[in-house]
């Protein structure tokens, strides 16, 4: 699984605060999410939290992208992440 090898690379003092942390976390809450409403299509909160997670995943990779690109690519193929369409 991603996350034993994801976290071990953060650094201790900096786990819940880093972006990157924080990204990986959201992206396992949209994972668990999409699997609940694979069961239940008619849960409609759900539908609107896992819209609010991901588009706080992605201003937080929006941020990444610009401030440490480096960072942003390895993440993004740490997570196994598409990359946005850039308009």
């Amino acid at each position: 699984m991603v996350r034993k090898s994801f976290i071990s690379i953060i650094p201790q003092q900096e786990k819940k605060g880093s972006v990157e942390f924080q990204v990986f976390s959201f992206t396992n809450k949209i994972r668990r999410l999409t699997s609940h409403l694979e069961l239940h299509k008619k849960d409609y909160l759900s539908q609107r939290g896992l819209r609010r997670i991901l588009g706080k995943r992605q201003r937080l990779l929006a941020y990444l992208s610009k401030k440490n690109r480096v960072r942003y690519k390895e993440l993004i193929s740490q997570l196994d992440i598409r990359e946005p369409k850039t308009r």
